[in-house]
């Protein structure tokens, strides 16, 4: 018999706090992590602006800080998230837990590049009669000027080993990047490996920051980041027939997973279970979606399989077998036409009946980390009986006319509920959670 997944802990950091509790108030209210930049000068960007996570010292959440010493942006991030995961799990106080059969799948991004370092040296090195950087020069003088430490806590492996010293984790480690689909594949296949019996707990999800100068200028090279004037707490827009892009975020999620056994045997509280993971490749551009959304809707489909759930029946009550879709929902023209698409060819007549949102909306994209961040929120409105809204959707797209839940919050009741990401790069990853 297939074991049984559960989620026992739970954290993140995200522009809009560091708890639980803080966060979710702010989703539920509807507000805003939206600012100008403060990390750099962005004042002469096109985009000048993002959800940044502020007023964060990852200290606070770690035994030894010095342990972390030099530890990069993206690995702090995790160790906050982590922490609180592995606190509300109550593993710290399990007496007979086997670091061998805990493990570690992150979708972990890379952390903040040193660009005036890096500019620095390739400025310094360039030869103008060869019309190329040096590369002995470059290599000699990045060797004498840049920070060591820094450029290696970069690696997006490197929260890996952060988050397996300060736990004492000896089991799997694991980390994808596939772009915005990351996290979300990260904590699919950590369940995969709970279920095929190679651990018994797993931490889980993703930590990732691209707000820094050349991450900023290539999503905007890309024309993928909203330009919107004005009120920046507006910019972010997804279903809205105004979008323009999306707004860049930063943070990190984490969940603690374990099989249902595990979690019994040591008296944890399973806080929501994990019944169904899909993924899929769209074959067709590097950053452009199938225009059907077919590559969306294959893994929408394998995760409901998974989880044994019909798309198109009713329930007793007469409502879909899924109460609530938390959207990928990034606010630029094709993602969220598309992923429309997807859902109305997956759910049918039963699209229209579904609610769905976007928190991206209010904390912005957080690339790497956000399917996390997203699955965490869908086990909050499934324990707070909560749909979190979709903010600044004032202008209906009359081609969008699903139920997105505009602006304001809604109670509900939800047991089911479905996050999906689709990443650059034509990932597409699906989670199905259920109320246990």
């Amino acid at each position: 018999m297939t074991p049984r997944v559960v989620v026992t802990g739970m954290g993140w950091i995200t522009p809009l706090g560091h708890d639980l509790e803080t966060v979710w108030t702010k989703l539920v209210n509807g507000e805003s992590g939206v600012r100008p930049i403060v990390r750099f000068d962005a004042s002469t960007f096109p985009t000048s602006f993002a959800a940044e996570v502020r007023d964060y010292d990852f200290r606070k959440y770690v035994r030894n800080p010095a342990m972390h010493e030099g530890a990069a942006m993206n690995t702090q991030f995790a160790l906050g998230a982590a922490r609180q995961a592995w606190d509300q799990s109550g593993l710290g106080s399990y007496d007979a837990l086997d670091p061998r059969r805990i493990g570690m799948y992150l979708g972990a991004g890379e952390g903040v590049l040193d660009f005036a370092a890096y500019a620095s040296v390739a400025m310094k090195t360039w030869d103008p009669d060869a019309g190329r950087v040096d590369t002995v020069a470059w290599a000699r003088e990045a060797a004498a000027t840049m920070d060591r430490r820094g450029e290696i806590g970069q690696e997006p492996n490197m929260p890996l080993s952060h988050l397996a010293r300060e736990f004492g984790i000896r089991g799997p480690a694991c980390n994808c990047l596939t772009a915005c689909a990351a996290s979300t594949q990260a904590i699919g296949e950590a369940v995969d490996i709970l279920r095929r019996g190679d651990a018994d707990v797993m931490i889980s999800g993703g930590t990732h920051t691209m707000i820094h100068v050349l991450g900023v200028t290539g999503f905007i090279r890309l024309t993928a980041l909203s330009r919107q004037g004005g009120d920046c707490t507006r910019a972010a827009r997804p279903f809205d027939r105004r979008r323009s892009g999306f707004v860049m975020g930063e943070g990190a999620g984490m969940v603690v997973l374990e099989t249902l056994e595990h979690a019994e045997k040591r008296g944890a509280v399973p806080l929501a279970e994990i019944v169904g993971y899909g993924s899929s490749a769209d074959a067709f551009r590097i950053t452009d979606m199938h225009p059907q959304g077919l590559g969306p809707a294959a893994a929408i489909i394998d995760a409901l399989n998974q989880a044994g759930l019909d798309p198109h029946a009713l329930g007793e009550d007469g409502r879909p077998l899924v109460h609530y879709i938390s959207a990928h929902g990034t606010g630029t023209q094709e993602n969220d036409s598309v992923e429309t698409l997807a859902i109305k060819h997956v759910f049918g007549a039963n699209a229209r009946r579904i609610p769905i949102s976007s928190i991206k909306s209010m904390m912005g994209h957080l690339i790497a980390a956000a399917g996390a961040v997203e699955l965490i929120t869908c086990i909050l409105a499934i324990r707070h009986k909560t749909l979190p809204p979709t903010v600044n959707l004032d202008s209906p797209d009359p081609e969008l006319d699903l139920d997105y839940v505009p602006n304001v919050a809604r109670k509900a009741e939800i047991e089911v509920c479905l996050s999906d990401s689709f990443g650059f790069g034509g990932q597409n990853d699906t989670l199905v959670v259920r109320k246990i």
